[in-house]
Order: structure tokens, then sequence, then C-alpha cells
């Protein structure tokens, strides 16, 4: 029996497609980073978002090209998802002067202006307020862009949220804040470090909507910000979406999950968001076994070769070590 799906006007079947595929390039892309952090192939640092597919590729999904989003430290799906170059990506990781940032910058300092991603951030909730600049920008200059500011649930207690959420409501900004609720801040579970029992209860502070997603349902997730980006680009202002999801890695490649259960992590495994998303394509008769499996070995196929060309790609020169530094 096929079942229709109930989506946002601008998806199509062969948008769906490209979504399911684009799902596996950020599982595929944050796996092999893992496992070149294990072999002390990359170094410094990364934070990595297997789990979270959802969140990334179903929010920015309902996009239009001209809109704009802000990232975090977990950032690397974000970046696929607004048409990110994982050659590029991967080759940042790797140190080498292909990379985004010349090799210079690393996983936290990605950005691609020209796409619409104003950057990645190291700073827990330093994103939030370059958000609400850029959606003022839009406002005072009336590009009719709308911002998508992404942070995690630890980022909702510091003082650059509330100031942000604040300004973005009295001036009715157009802004979608998207909290990616992944269960723990660090190693600390979200209901040890805040008294609401949900972080989107706290739009009622500021006098705009806010809404709990299921951050591993794709259809959910589109729906929930198609309407909140709908409604900012009509003048209507912010709306704060908390989206429950869980990143199935250690906040960071240094992290060894001590503190949390085997059972829990298997429990939110039985709800990944491309498992399911591909049973409800299938369901409504978008895609078959045999197409699934076809995009998820494209999405592999394009992985490894951003890693051959990471490794292929030339270190940069100390000649350029003082060049891209201001004072």
């Amino acid at each position: 029996m096929v079942t229709k799906l109930n989506l946002p006007t601008s998806i199509t079947d062969e948008k769906l497609k490209d979504l399911y595929k684009e799902m596996w390039l950020i599982r595929y892309f944050d796996e092999k980073v893992d496992q070149f952090f294990a072999k002390g192939l990359i170094h410094g640092t990364t934070h990595l978002c297997v789990g979270q597919e959802a969140s990334a590729a179903g929010s920015i999904a309902v996009l239009e090209s001209r809109d704009k989003i802000v990232s975090t430290h977990r950032g690397h799906g974000h970046c696929i998802s607004k048409e990110g170059d994982v050659n590029k990506m991967m080759a940042e990781l790797f140190g080498r002067e292909t990379g985004y940032c010349k090799g210079k910058g690393g996983s936290m300092h990605i950005a691609d202006v020209e796409k619409g991603n104003l950057g990645a951030n190291g700073i827990v909730g330093g994103g939030i307020p370059l958000a609400v600049g850029a959606a003022l920008t839009s406002k005072m200059r009336n590009e009719d862009y709308v911002v998508l500011c992404f942070f995690g649930d630890g980022a909702s207690n510091e003082g650059s949220f509330h100031e942000s959420v604040n300004l973005a409501a009295i001036w009715d900004l157009p802004v979608v804040f998207i909290c990616e609720n992944n269960q723990y801040g660090m190693s600390g579970p979200v209901k040890d470090m805040t008294r609401v029992e949900h972080i989107a209860d706290r739009a009622k502070a500021y006098g705009i909507p806010g809404e709990i997603v299921d951050g591993c349902d794709m259809i959910d997730i589109m729906n929930s910000v198609d309407n909140a980006v709908r409604r900012a680009r009509e003048g209507g202002g912010p709306t704060l979406i908390e989206m429950k999801t869980y990143r199935w890695k250690g906040h960071s490649k240094s992290d060894a999950k001590k503190y949390r259960t085997r059972e829990e992590e298997n429990e939110w495994r039985a709800k990944d968001g491309i498992k399911r998303f591909k049973e409800a394509l299938i369901t409504s008769g978008v895609l078959t076994e045999e197409e699934a499996k076809a995009l998820q070995e494209e999405a592999n196929r394009e992985i490894e070769e951003a890693v051959r060309f990471a490794e292929a790609s030339p270190e940069p020169s100390i000649d350029t070590l003082e060049e891209d530094v201001y004072a």
C-alpha cells in the first residue's frame, strides 16, 4: 500500500531522493573522520554529528538558495546540507591548502559564505548573535532572506542565547532558532543543566512560538521548519524549535561516553533518522530498495573520493603562515 507523504510544497520526489543520499553523505563523512582521528592522521579536535543527520538535512531542505545558516562546533552536517563541498571539507580536516580555510582552521571554522553557510563556531552559543546580526541585515536591506541558527542544548544556558532571542523577538527578525538537543551538554545530561522540561518552553519568555520536534523524523522536521521559515519571511518574527535528537559518538574525539548506558544508546539507534526516512520513502513509493542502495553506495563513493582528494592535496607552505591573519 502506497502512503502519501505530508510535505511542504517545495519538496519534490527528486528532492527527497537527494535528501536520502545527503543523509548518507553526512554519516559517511563523519564516520570516516572518526576513523582517521583514531589512527592519528587528523590532528586537533572534532565533534561528530552521527545520529543527527535528520536535523541538518531536514531543516536546510526547505530553505531557498538565498537563505543563510549559522552552524556550531558540531557542524559538518549543516555544511554538507547547505551544498558544502566534501572535498574541501575533508581537505580542511587533513590540514591541506585545498581546504575551506586553506588547512589552517580545522573542523570548527568551516564556512562557505557563497552558499549561505556563515560558518561553524568553536564557542558554545557564539554563532547565535551572528545569526541575529545576519537577520537584522536582511530586514534593514530588504534582502528577503531567512537565517537558520543552529545550536546545542548547552548553548541554551548561555547569555548569548537569551540576549539574541530577546532582540530578535522585539525586532521581529527573520531568524529561526534551532536547538539540536542531543541530550548531553558535553558529559552532563540536559535534566541536570536546566530546570525546564523542554528548551522550547523558553520561547514563552520572549513572546515567540516554541515547538518540539522529533529530531529523527525528517517529515516532521521539514514541515516544522518550513512553517517557521515562511512565518519569518512574511515578517512574523522568530521561532524557537527544539529537535530532540542524539549523538551516537562522544562529545568530541576524546570522549569515551562513560556517563551514559549502552541500553540508552541502543534505544536511540533504533530511532535512526536515515532508516526511518528510507522506510517512509519506500512506503510512499518514492524510492525502491534498489534505488536506496544505489544512493547509499553513491554517497560512500563520494566520501572515499574526498579522502583521496585530501590525501593528494599539498600542505600549506611556510610562506603562507602570515596570510589571512588580521591585527
